[in-house]
């Protein structure tokens, strides 16, 4: 019941959240952003994050560095954390945090089968995959030549099986099939995400209710401007919108006729949170929005930090550190490739 956690919770959870709240509290902040923006080499980004919280994961590393050492450091950091949280957690939290590893699963499957149509090196594509979507059998997603096979071989026995029964269907995998059922899986994936954060109730609903929606809503507008020009037809597209947030269901029906940016905006200017978003562009300008978006995601997700007694933090502690590396490799790419100029254009300040 609402308002009565803190009589139960911390008897199981009081401790992971002191723990996530200390993570939190390394995430990098506007002063490191400003002094990393500094820098002119890799050696030196490597040199200001030792005196942070990545000190203990980059201080080994020999020279010259490279970009992607940088990331898989801070992401291995992240993993750590992750792995040290969900082994000491219990239910229901245990079940909340394998849920937020499910968006690195689909995504590690689409990599692996998307990678073997084009005829990649599958140890090649494993190591790109995210470490926090890995499971027992992904390296033999390869061989699997339709999505029936797909679920046959591999994924009967991963937690993806029951949102993979959505998009079976035996036709070849090819570019826009993979694209489609990656969308749909994560259509599967966000409603029984949110089905689940309303059963645990309490502040825990009412925070990661709104966070998902919010997720639902952006995947519905990615999905909307990059099908534009496609031969998605209308219907095929409202499929793949999910079936709650802001805009479900009537901003639904206005975004699967949108056959250009500019209605997309018009679109998403009735709802007031998202007309904040939208007003930060110029007209024809989409290159941008997914920054907008970023920015206005980062504000929720520390927002949610400011109440006790929920499972939010952890999300929000992972969405955050996430964020970081994303911001980091910006960085690291910016300097590396000598385009200093750019650095402000992709970084999204967190604190």
């Amino acid at each position: 019941m609402y308002g009565f956690e803190a009589l139960t919770f911390n008897i199981n959870d009081g401790y992971l959240e002191a723990i996530v709240r200390g993570y939190r509290s390394g995430l990098l902040t506007a002063a490191d952003y400003n002094n990393l923006c500094q820098c002119e080499t890799l050696d030196d980004i490597k040199l200001h994050l030792t005196g942070t919280d990545y000190g203990g994961f980059l201080q080994n590393e020999p020279s010259p560095l490279h970009t992607t050492t940088i990331v898989d450091k801070c992401t291995q950091k992240l993993v750590d954390e992750f792995d040290h949280m969900r082994c000491q957690a219990t239910e229901p939290l245990s079940t909340f945090l394998d849920y937020i590893t499910y968006g690195h699963m689909i995504d590690n499957v689409v990599l692996i089968v998307s990678g073997a149509l084009h005829e990649r090196d599958v140890h090649e594509l494993l190591e790109k995959c995210h470490p926090l979507g890995m499971f027992d059998s992904i390296a033999t997603l390869a061989v699997a030549q339709n999505m029936r096979e797909l679920y046959r071989l591999v994924l009967v026995d991963t937690p993806l099986a029951p949102y993979f029964s959505e998009c079976i269907t035996s036709e070849d995998l090819d570019d826009m099939n993979i694209e489609i059922m990656r969308n749909t899986l994560y259509k599967a994936y966000l409603e029984d995400f949110y089905k689940f954060c309303k059963r645990v109730g309490g502040a825990t609903a009412e925070i990661m209710c709104d966070l998902l929606a919010f997720e639902a809503d952006r995947r519905a507008v990615s999905i909307t401007i990059n099908s534009i020009g496609t031969e998605l037809t209308r219907d095929d597209r409202r499929k793949l919108y999910s079936n709650f947030g802001l805009l479900y269901p009537y901003g639904h029906e206005e975004l699967a006729i949108c056959e250009d940016f500019d209605q997309v905006r018009a679109a998403m200017e009735k709802y007031p949170p998202y007309a904040a978003i939208f007003a930060k562009l110029s007209f024809g300008e989409s290159q941008m929005l997914d920054k907008a978006f970023y920015e206005e995601e980062v504000k929720r997700l520390t927002l949610a930090f400011d109440q006790q007694f929920h499972y939010g933090v952890f999300f929000a502690y992972a969405r955050l550190r996430e964020q970081e590396i994303r911001n980091l490799m910006w960085i690291s790419e910016c300097v590396a490739q000598n385009q200093k100029s750019r650095i402000h254009d992709g970084i999204v300040f967190i604190f």
